[in-house]
Order: structure tokens, then C-alpha cells, then sequence
């Protein structure tokens, strides 16, 4: 059963991901993030090469050429992805064949869309049995 890590409160919640990203980088886990919106994507592609501000996250599309061989994939679709470990969602929406996956991360902002959100994910997850965890942003 996939384990669900919301990590909430975040004031900005692409630099939370990023910051997440990068500590599973330094852990050595690989990660696929599923961003659909193309200005979600870019931003976090564009922040993965400055933060954190000393170091880099290897990260590539992942329909890349080099996605064999990089740690952080983005993906807009996850139907032809192999990966089934762990799983970011930078996306409202329930991640089409979640269920597949080991461990699944959700970043949840401070706006009240994007909390509202997460609160419909969270009820649908608990109804399908999964095992959901908090993590409080705001707190660090």
C-alpha cells in the first residue's frame, strides 16, 4: 500500500519541493515528480539549478535522453514511466495510478485553493486505504 507524506504550510511550495528534492538527492533516492502544468514544470526545473544555493540536483525531464541516469525526473504524464518508488505531486489532482507507487510526497502551499485541494487528496487517499502522514512547514 503506498505510504502519503503531505508536507503542508509551505510559503513557497516549489522552493519546499526543491529543498525535498534535494535531501532525497543526498540520500541517494531517486525521485519522479509529476508536474502536468507546464509553468509548474519550468519553475521547478528552473529552481532545481539555484537552490539550495550551494549545491545542484541533477533533475531532467523524463522523457530525456539522459533520464536512465539522473536522479529526479519531471514528468507531465506518469503512463510510460517504469519508476515506481517514489512519487512527488506538484499537481492538485489524485496522480493517475498512484497506487503504484512505494511512497507518494504532496507540497501543499499556504493558498486556500491549494489547501482545499490537498484536503479532497487527503479524504481520498484515507478512503483507499493508504497510510497518510503530515509534516508542518511552517514549523522550520
Amino acid at each position: 500500500m503506498t505510504q502519503v507524506f503531505f508536507y503542508h504550510g509551505a510559503a513557497d511550495r516549489i522552493a519546499a519541493a526543491c529543498a525535498l528534492l534535494g535531501g532525497a538527492c543526498a540520500k541517494k533516492k531517486a525521485m519522479l515528480v509529476y508536474a502536468p502544468d507546464k509553468d509548474v514544470a519550468n519553475h521547478l526545473d528552473r529552481m532545481l539549478w539555484t537552490h539550495p544555493a550551494l549545491s545542484f540536483v541533477p533533475h531532467c525531464a523524463a522523457n530525456s535522453p539522459l533520464a536512465s541516469e539522473t536522479p529526479v525526473l519531471i514528468a507531465d504524464s506518469l503512463e510510460a514511466i517504469t519508476q515506481d518508488e517514489r512519487l512527488m505531486n506538484l499537481s492538485r489532482e489524485i496522480p493517475p495510478g498512484f497506487s503504484r507507487f512505494q511512497s507518494l510526497i504532496e507540497v501543499v502551499g499556504q493558498e486556500e485553493a491549494d489547501r482545499t485541494a490537498a484536503r479532497d487528496r487527503v479524504k481520498f487517499y484515507k478512503d483507499h486505504g493508504c497510510e497518510v502522514r503530515y509534516f508542518d512547514l511552517n514549523d522550520r
